[in-house]
């Protein structure tokens, strides 16, 4: 059997309903994981994409603006065995200069990308450090876990947030069989850069500085994510894995 198989384990992703989060779900189905899509909007589309690879699909409805969802998914998730694979990929974006940036939009961001992620995970290491079996968590971080961006003061925050979140886990845990790493995606065509790609300029300007040469496509990620959620990543913990096009090594 390969090391990056997946066959017989379970995966919940968060916004799983499109982008990043789709295409990571499907690359987790595709190596044989069942998949636990956890979203605020119908994932009818991620369901069809999926149908294909025939592994187990159960689609859970939740909103991390509050805590509220985090006792369902798990007890949602649990109805069909064991969770062996949580990937906290669900964030939201605010863009404003950072002398007129709001508490709502500070809030909003923080609630959701760094405040739900560590609950989520914490819900769940809670069951695999009972049963002693362990599991495996990627966290979805950013090239501003990196560096500072412009005009997205709470994003940046939350996921330098979550990257040093990633690392604080991974050394409490990786000597209990929980790895805990994260994914650094770079810019990718998504709902969260329509902004930037309609924007002729700074799209110009970014584009000029990835070494590949062109946005990501959601499918390139994939394969980190199955790496990391494999028994090949076993030894790996506290990693923020870059997946940028070369971003980071300009």
């Amino acid at each position: 059997m390969s090391a990056f198989d997946l066959s017989g384990k379970r995966a919940v992703v968060t916004g799983a309903n499109t982008g990043l989060g789709q295409a990571i779900a499907l690359a987790l189905a595709e190596a044989g994981a069942g998949i636990i899509a956890v979203g605020r909007s119908s994932m009818e589309e991620t369901r069809e994409k999926l149908r294909p690879t025939g592994v187990a699909f159960t689609e859970v409805k939740a909103d991390f603006g509050t805590l509220e969802p985090i006792s369902r998914i798990l007890e949602e998730a649990g109805q069909g065995g064991r969770v062996d694979i949580l990937v906290n990929n669900a964030g939201i974006i605010r863009r404003a200069d950072a002398i007129d940036f709001t508490e709502a939009d500070w809030d909003a961001v923080m609630d959701v990308n760094l405040k739900g992620a560590f609950f989520l995970t914490q819900a769940f290491a809670r069951g695999w450090l009972a049963d002693g079996k362990g599991g495996k968590v990627v966290n979805i971080a950013s090239l501003l876990s990196f560096q500072g961006g412009i005009r997205i003061p709470s994003y940046t925050a939350s996921k330098s947030g979550l990257a040093g979140l990633t690392r604080l886990l991974a050394c409490e845990w990786a000597g209990r069989g929980i790895n805990v790493n994260a994914i650094a995606p770079g810019y990718f065509v998504t709902n969260n850069t329509e902004a930037l790609r309609g924007d002729p300029k700074r799209s110009a300007d970014i584009l000029a500085r990835i070494p590949a040469g062109h946005w990501g496509d959601p499918s390139e990620l994939g394969g980190a994510a199955v790496f990391l959620a494999s028994s090949a990543a076993n030894y790996v913990h506290g990693v923020v894995l870059p997946v940028d096009g070369g971003w980071l090594a300009r």
